[in-house]
């Protein structure tokens, strides 16, 4: 724990007479103390009498207890002063950004479509076409894009003389750059963050990296349509976003919910397409054999109906699956799943 750390963890706590606004972004923190075992926080209240300062105090408390790994001494005291103004938190800006010509959101309405398989995947072969590529793994809950590109245990670098202005230096493998909070955390780590915490996580490793030029950075999103993507849609200036899916129809009827959240009138962000991930399965030894486990052409005519291009249907096949678990991506070969790969960057590349 840091007291960077908890001051995320109190923007949860509301003063329902103040619009809603949090205990932090009204500058009523004064004080966190944070020592082994132990959490201070004393909380600043005007002079003027607050009704609700018995349950803001309550409130602050519930807030750690939740937060804090249990066994932790909880102390929540007050002092009457004017409150300071809000403690800012890491500053963002778009200045890493500034050299990258296309950002492309790889989304998907559920977790367990291969999205990020098909967004390593598609870096490697946009790479292998002469661009310039990048990709941020902002799937904070369930980083896989360590394993998938055998960078697992790599150390991450940084520069910069203090936490405003500290730079990520990416991974740089495949001919692509690579940055996931699987990399600036311990193997096999269970991210216990709330909405908050996972936003600023995930600004940080798009914003805060030196991604250098690039023709496309690509970034890996959690599946869903949550607070997390909202931020992320907000704050990061996407180009746009392609969508995986698999063909049956309980993958289907999340996709709407993930086209809808792009196509809101307060997001606006064009879609490049859509991609049908595992269309059917082709044993290795029987190429010419597909079998449509999942279904057949549900993607197709799900991008009839929604009116967005299908960039490319990606078969099942045990060498995708190989080369996501060795670090290996199928994309740097010459197999017909690897050539599939190419044509779907050749599409997106097309379409931007």
């Amino acid at each position: 724990m840091n007291n960077n750390e908890i001051l995320e963890w109190l923007r949860e706590v509301q003063h329902p007479a103040k619009g809603d606004q949090s205990v932090v972004a009204l500058g009523m923190v004064d004080e966190i103390k944070c020592e082994e075992g132990r959490i201070h926080v004393t909380l600043a209240f005007p002079k003027r009498p607050d009704p609700l300062k018995n349950y803001l105090v309550g409130a602050v408390q519930a807030c750690l207890y939740r937060n804090a790994p249990g066994g932790t001494e909880i102390e929540v005291d007050t002092v009457v002063k004017d409150p300071a103004k809000p403690k800012k938190g890491i500053e963002f800006n778009l200045e890493q950004l500034r050299e990258v010509s296309h950002i492309i959101g790889v989304a998907s309405g559920k977790g367990g479509v291969g999205k990020s398989t098909v967004a390593v995947n598609l870096a490697v072969a946009l790479a292998r076409l002469g661009y310039r590529v990048g990709v941020a793994d902002a799937d904070v809950y369930g980083p896989s894009i360590p394993t998938m590109t055998g960078t697992e245990g790599v150390t991450i670098e940084m520069y910069g003389e203090d936490e405003n202005d500290n730079l990520f230096v990416p991974v740089e493998k495949y001919g692509v750059k690579w940055l996931s909070v699987g990399h600036v955390s311990n193997a096999g780590q269970a991210l216990i963050w709330r909405g908050p915490m996972a936003s600023t996580a995930l600004k940080q490793i798009i914003l805060q990296t030196q991604w250098g030029p690039l023709d496309f950075l690509l970034i890996d999103m959690p599946p869903g349509t949550g607070d997390i993507h909202i931020s992320l849609i907000g704050d990061v200036p996407m180009s746009g976003a392609v969508i995986v899916t698999t063909p049956q129809n309980v993958a289907l009827a999340d996709v709407l919910r993930g086209v809808n959240m792009f196509r809101n009138p307060q997001v606006n962000k064009p879609i490049f397409g859509l991609i049908e991930n595992m269309s059917w399965f082709t044993p290795e030894a029987h190429p010419e054999e597909k079998y449509y486990l999942f279904g057949k052409d549900g993607g197709t005519k799900m991008a009839k109906d929604l009116d967005i291009p299908l960039l490319g249907q990606i078969p099942l096949v045990q060498g995708i699956r190989e080369g996501g678990d060795s670090g290996e991506p199928v994309a740097l070969g010459s197999r017909p799943d690897s050539l599939a790969f190419l044509e779907l960057a050749r599409k997106i590349a097309e379409s931007v």
